[in-house]
């Protein structure tokens, strides 16, 4: 099947190709069937610098309950980083998610 279904974002960071880093321009969200892992239907993250040669990629392929998971993970790092920024900046955070809800995998 094929969805059609692709996010496009800017990303400031760095990937890694082999031994290199190269920085990134864009991460690329897409659903659709596998094309490396054995597996049906997945989410796929590309992080990718359209500056440099089609190799400055980084790919992953990920079944769509690990990347349920993956955002989860990501929303309690950003919910705790955000709190530190501003604890560190001395703002008075708040915390917009419980603190017993934040857990180190």
């Amino acid at each position: 099947m094929c969805t059609s279904i692709i996010e496009i974002a800017r990303a400031d960071g760095m990937a890694k190709r082999g031994d290199d880093w190269f920085p990134l321009s864009q991460a690329v969200v897409a659903y659709d069937h596998a094309r490396h892992a054995p597996l049906g239907d997945v989410i796929t993250l590309d992080f990718i610098n359209t500056d440099l040669d089609p190799g400055a990629r980084a790919g992953i392929e990920l079944t769509l309950e690990t990347a349920k998971l993956l955002r989860a993970a990501l929303d309690r790092a950003i919910a705790a980083a955000e709190f530190e920024e501003a604890e560190v900046r001395g703002k008075g955070a708040v915390l917009s998610v419980r603190p017993e809800t934040l857990r180190v995998i």
